[in-house]
């Protein structure tokens, strides 16, 4: 399972080009599920994600985590993180999770996220076309694997 964490001010993305979901001050993550997943990759990711310390404190160092900031979280799959470009121009994608794998593998991020937070988590719907659009904050950018724990 591989993440591409973007603290932002503000994020939305845009589902089949009608619905708006949107967050402000928090983290956008771009989720990755591969064949291999399962659910204690989800449970070090979702408690990596919350916790790291990525917010600035009082004296401008990077030292508070998405839980100490309350901040907002939202979640968009992304099948592209798993894209291998080893051979040729044309990505391949065969280590991404087909829909029957990755989609419990995804809700039970969702879940288990907002039970952690006490919150809502924003996110996208898997498998939809969608626009996602954002202000990174920093900027600041981080990518983590399960598998390189």
């Amino acid at each position: 399972m591989r993440v591409i964490i973007q603290r932002v001010l503000r994020a939305q993305v845009r589902i089949n080009q009608n619905e708006n979901r949107e967050i402000q001050e928090g983290l956008l993550v771009l989720l990755g599920i591969e064949m291999e997943d399962d659910s204690t990759d989800v449970l070090w990711l979702v408690n990596k994600v919350l916790n790291l310390r990525i917010f600035n404190d009082s004296d401008g160092i990077m030292n508070l985590s998405l839980m100490d900031k309350k901040a907002a979280l939202m979640v968009v799959s992304q099948f592209t993180l798993m894209a291998s470009t080893k051979k040729g121009n044309r990505p391949s994608y065969i280590r991404a999770a087909k829909h029957e794998h990755a989609i419990p593998l995804y809700e039970l991020f969702l879940e288990t996220a907002k039970k952690q937070l006490g919150k809502k988590v924003t996110s996208g719907t898997f498998g939809a076309d969608m626009e996602v659009s954002l202000v990174n904050d920093g900027p600041v950018t981080i990518q983590m694997d399960s598998k390189n724990k």
